[in-house]
């Protein structure tokens, strides 16, 4: 995923001089790298200063410019939280969060690498949008789409390898709505970021094991949630599960049970 960004942002940064990349402490790669080597002057590095790295990302975007600050989920958000919510949030700034390893993608590295409650903070901040893609084609997809988005954004990423999920979609990727990403008839899995490989695996073996075809679907814009799309799921299914990488307080799923509570 951190690849697919890296790419699809330098395709959109040689063509807008707005754009600038400020990083905390991490390694460019891909088109990343070849940002910085053609566009020094549009790549910051602040080393391991995350709340720099946002009150920068504020000062050049009250000067007209669009940046996107670029690092470790937990470090892109919970160090630096009080300039996401007070220089970008209130201000409402075009600064767009790229989070990478979101979840426990960072397994091994322990719970100061583990963003699993970054959902629920970032939604309690006024006008910020979340978008947590499900594998590459997604990642361009809502990268490209930061851009039409007039306030500050996270983008909340996997790492590096998540296979290709969505080129056999039976729906098109549209912005701030729900798709299937497989189909099925019997109960649904509704998912995002890169744990979505985890649910169709998953349900291709209660296919093939038990006889029940599940669809799975990507929410990959979880605020402004898709509630329509969400209500149309809960009618066409009797079971929906939801599999996430986040704790249950704030999470797709509370979403998604607040939702199902007011069709009562």
């Amino acid at each position: 995923m951190r690849n697919a960004f890296a790419n699809a942002f330098y395709e959109l940064a040689k063509n807008d001089s707005r754009i600038y990349l400020v990083v905390a402490d991490i390694t460019a790669a891909a088109g990343v790298a070849t940002f910085q080597k053609e566009f020094p002057e549009r790549f910051i590095n602040v080393g391991v200063a995350e709340q720099i790295m946002l009150g920068m990302c504020a000062g050049l975007a009250l000067r007209g410019c669009i940046p996107f600050s670029y690092t470790i989920a937990p470090f892109t958000i919970y160090r630096p939280f009080e300039q996401v919510r007070v220089d970008c949030c209130y201000q409402k700034l075009p600064v767009k969060l790229v989070g990478v390893g979101a979840g426990v993608t960072y397994s091994t590295l322990g719970g100061t690498h583990h963003a699993q409650e970054d959902i629920a903070i970032m939604s309690a901040l006024p006008n910020m949008t979340i978008l947590a893609p499900c594998d590459p084609a997604e990642t361009a997809a809502v990268t490209r789409a930061c851009l039409e988005i007039h306030g500050p954004v996270y983008l909340r990423l996997g790492k590096a390898g998540e296979p290709d999920l969505t080129a056999q979609a039976p729906e098109p990727f549209r912005l701030g709505k729900v798709r299937k990403i497989k189909p099925g008839r019997d109960a649904c899995f509704l998912t995002y970021g890169p744990i979505a490989k985890m649910a169709i695996d998953a349900a291709t073996r209660i296919e093939k094991e038990h006889g029940c075809s599940v669809a799975v679907v990507s929410a990959h814009c979880l605020k402004p949630l898709d509630e329509e799309g969400i209500r149309n799921i809960l009618r066409e299914y009797p079971v929906v599960a939801v599999v996430e990488e986040h704790s249950p307080v704030g999470s797709l799923g509370a979403k998604v049970k607040a939702v199902a509570w007011d069709m009562q």
